[in-house]
């Protein structure tokens, strides 16, 4: 089975009811730490300029709905409290 064949780096023994990754010299953790830097899909520039606007106008907005939703609440509870 495919499950079986895993590498000595990456075998986990199990030790007391928690698992414990196989250790490795320094040298090995920075080249499999490099590897996967490489594997990476940085976003462009475009991409990333297009999802701060995106953030900036979905943050105005829900700011505004939340101050309109406080503000409706706060009249509501100002009535009822002028009832009483």
């Amino acid at each position: 089975m495919a499950e079986d064949a895993v590498s000595n780096s990456q075998q986990i023994f199990f030790e007391e009811e928690r698992a414990v990754m196989a250790k490795i010299n320094p040298g090995e953790f920075v080249r499999q730490v490099q590897a996967e830097g490489r594997k990476v899909v940085w976003p462009t520039r475009q991409e990333t300029v297009t999802t701060a606007i995106f953030v900036a106008i979905m943050m105005v907005l829900l700011a505004v709905f939340f101050l309109g939703v406080d503000t409706l609440f706060g009249e509501i509870v100002r009535w009822l409290l002028s009832l009483a």
